[in-house]
């Protein structure tokens, strides 16, 4: 049969692809069923057809995969903010160092190099250090939702959402009561000033209209000392409307230490203002990963799982088999956190970064941990790189989800360290540059690190040698 957009077809999981959804083949092509997982026969409606493949949805379950447990959260299937909650822990490893393997083979040609078994994460829930909750003007409905409106012949109010989107759009908004990713007193702030907002008179800020005031909650958590700093992000800057609120939340909640006001007018819907405005309590958290202290502001990166980030960077020094003479360089460094955890092995370590808040940031945590063998330079890294008229005897690299720049690679290969440590966030573009890499470089390991229960997002651990002759 010809499989079309609109059709209803049942359908026999047999694999996962990246990105999480089930995979199936019908007549010969290639078909992803969101919901899905090996071992499930579902009804699924077909929802977009290309010319090599398609993509579905599933209606219903006809069989379920014995891989299958009982999600939760009552927005599992609805929220993009995990996939997998129906999914087996234990299986979500397993499938996440499958990706990355299969990564490796398809896109890199490489076969031989060992994969060890996903490292879990220490908590398999409440795991998330940070979350960022949207304000819309309109609430999306869950399914039973919508059928208990129309039994009662009787809509509710509509206006006000603060909570998640729906996966693949812009302007849907779930009203989310809880999320289980974050500490359960999260969700209690996040009830309160949801509660605070819709009493205030001031509108949600629309996200097709571009008008109201209301626009996202911050939540930063930290773990070390189990206290919270809350951003409450607006469409202007209005002191005496987000006051009440961030005293309500300092007076009901001790743990919430710091309250900030962001500013944003820009169109984007990216929680991040134009300028802050520091409203109670201290300015910033306080975190630490094993020794080391990192002080975390409103808009500074961290990794979103403490404990994750220190299995993470533990996998990272023994990688880098520091012996305390290396000069270690520290490509893509934010906020040097990766840098100072592993100074204490090295004669030197630098960083490199072109965010500038990140690098004044990593200077800060370098001073308040008492380290003097690590420094930062600024700067776009495919020009500052020709900059290093030294050889480094490890490289760290730890670039963003797209990967390395080819110019990167290019200097890489020209300085020839003799051990490369290469952390990454994406299977499929760390394959791309092992390719790169991989005729001057032998991939000796690669460790995956769960630090997204849940989701399909898998770290991992890549350790490099350079091959004799380099």
């Amino acid at each position: 049969m010809s499989v079309k957009k609109g059709d209803m077809i049942t359908v026999e999981i047999d694999s996962i692809a990246f990105g999480g959804r089930g995979l199936t083949r019908v007549d010969g092509m290639a078909v992803f069923v969101d919901g899905t997982v090996p071992g499930d026969c579902a009804r699924a409606r077909v929802v977009r057809k290309k010319k090599s493949f398609a993509e579905a949805r599933m209606v219903e379950l006809l069989k379920a995969s014995p891989d299958r447990v009982a999600a939760p959260c009552p927005y599992s299937g609805y929220c993009g903010g995990c996939k997998w909650q129906f999914l087996d822990y234990e299986k979500q490893l397993d499938y996440k160092r499958r990706h990355v393997t299969e990564s490796l083979e398809h896109i890199a040609g490489i076969s031989d190099a060992p994969v060890h078994p996903t490292l879990p994460s220490p908590a398999r829930f409440g795991y998330r250090n940070k979350m960022e909750f949207s304000c819309a003007d309109r609430r999306w409905r869950l399914p039973h939702e919508m059928a208990l409106e129309l039994e009662r012949e009787k809509v509710e109010d509509a206006e006000f959402a603060l909570g998640l989107h729906v996966p693949g759009t812009f302007h849907k908004v779930l009203d989310i009561n809880a999320c289980l990713l974050q500490p359960s007193l999260g969700n209690a702030i996040l009830s309160e000033a949801r509660d605070y907002m819709k009493a205030s008179g001031l509108p949600p800020y629309g996200l097709k209209t571009h008008e109201g005031f209301w626009r996202f909650l911050m939540l930063r958590h930290s773990v070390a000392a189990d206290q919270w700093l809350v951003n409450i992000i607006t469409a202007a800057e209005d002191r005496p409307a987000v006051m009440p609120l961030a005293e309500r939340l300092m007076d009901r909640f001790p743990q919430v230490v710091s309250v900030v006001n962001n500013i944003t007018a820009r169109k984007a819907g990216v929680a991040i203002g134009e300028y802050e405005v520091h409203l109670a309590g201290a300015p910033t958290l306080t975190e630490r990963i094993g020794r080391f202290v990192f002080e975390i502001s409103a808009n500074s990166f961290f990794q979103t799982n403490t404990a994750g980030a220190q299995t993470l960077y533990g996998v990272a020094r023994d990688h880098a088999g520091l012996t305390g003479g290396e000069r270690v360089l520290d490509l893509y460094a934010g906020t040097g956190t990766i840098g100072i955890f592993l100074s204490e092995g090295a004669k030197e370590v630098v960083g490199m970064e072109i965010v500038a808040g990140a690098v004044a940031d990593a200077e800060k945590n370098r001073i308040a941990n008492g380290v003097t063998n690590c420094r930062f330079i600024q700067g776009d890294i495919r020009e500052s790189l020709k900059d290093i008229d030294w050889r480094p005897d490890v490289m760290i690299i730890d670039p963003p989800r797209d990967g390395m720049h080819k110019d990167v690679v290019r200097r890489t290969l020209e300085m020839a360290p003799p051990r490369i440590v290469y952390v990454s966030c994406n299977p499929a573009t760390l394959a791309r540059d092992l390719l790169a890499l991989k005729e001057a470089y032998a991939v000796e390991a690669v460790q995956p690190v769960d630090m997204f229960p849940h989701t399909f997002h898998i770290e991992s651990v890549a350790r490099l040698r350079l091959r004799q002759g380099g």
